[in-house]
């Protein structure tokens, strides 16, 4: 009788010896660059975005949404102030 090859042993699996899947990774911030504008307003938004740098994802929406309202604010107020006063009408002599 001719013997095959003979299977290795597969060790058993020892209770608490199975490493924990990682978890969640910790917040880290991104490391994107924001250059300022010279607009003291819009500069300071765009610094509140490093909060989201240390939020879980769950709290990014709160800081975006911040931004975004201020940021909107900040155009909208450059519609609301006052420019060169339009140009009038022409007198008749000037056609």
């Amino acid at each position: 009788m001719s013997e095959g090859p003979v299977p290795e042993a597969v060790p058993e699996p020892v209770p608490g010896s199975v490493p924990e899947p990682p978890g969640p990774a910790e917040p880290a911030p991104l490391g994107v660059d924001r250059t300022p504008t010279g607009v003291p307003e819009v500069d300071a938004l765009l610094d509140r975005l490093a909060d989201a740098d240390h939020l879980e994802t769950s709290g990014h929406l709160e800081v975006y949404e911040d931004v975004h309202r201020g940021l909107r604010d900040t155009l909208t107020a450059l519609d609301r102030r006052p420019g060169p006063p339009a140009p009038g009408p022409r007198p008749p002599s000037a056609a």
